[in-house]
């Protein structure tokens, strides 16, 4: 499953990030559309047990951030998602 898809499409939250998890933990990234504006999130959670110890590892936080603004860019451009 690795590498064969560029989406997940799902009816649920919970439903479509396993699968994200499953494929693809710490690189996922949960776009949400029909909004006016970008929202992504990361593929983890909160991570309450590790917060404040430096050991989370940023990089589905910074994928997040890189869709979010790949597509302001493509929007501002009027080219849809």
């Amino acid at each position: 499953m690795r590498g064969e898809f560029d989406a997940v499409l799902a009816p649920y939250h919970d439903v479509g990030m396993t699968a994200i998890k499953v494929a693809s933990f710490g690189h996922g990234v949960n776009v949400t559309l029909g909004l006016p504006v970008p929202r992504t999130a990361p593929d983890h959670g909160t991570a309450l047990d590790i917060a404040g110890k430096g050991v989370a590892d940023p990089s589905s936080m910074r994928e997040a951030v890189a869709v979010a603004v790949a597509v302001a860019r493509r929007r501002s451009q009027g080219v849809a998602l």
